[in-house]
């Protein structure tokens, strides 16, 4: 079967998905099917609880509530943080690109 330019087929929990996401946002998108991933299995594995879209809530509800408190725990918020990191990665490209034509 041909894969589209922008999805992307990713397995969370046995479950094969294709998920529409462009190429420059893949990688971040595969580390999130990994943490996911991860966080339900280690669910699934407690054998606590076995419905397959409980496991998806509580996992859901874990992930929610580390963000939730790294974001008021340390005062980080995340989402600034990332905009400042890319501002601050692409003024640095900038920089480099400008130093390039000096040599």
């Amino acid at each position: 079967m041909s894969n589209p330019k922008n999805t992307l087929e990713v397995t969370i929990l046995d479950r094969e998905l294709r998920v529409a996401c462009p190429e420059e946002e893949q990688q971040a998108l595969l580390d999130a099917v990994a943490y996911l991933n991860k966080k339900m299995t280690e669910i699934r594995d407690a054998g606590k609880i076995g419905n397959v879209e409980r496991i998806a809530i509580m996992a859901a509800l874990n992930i929610a509530n580390e963000l939730l408190s790294m974001k008021v725990g340390r005062g980080v918020d995340l989402a600034d943080l990332t905009r400042r990191m890319g501002s601050m990665q692409t003024a640095i490209d900038q920089a480099l690109a400008e130093q390039d034509t000096l040599f």
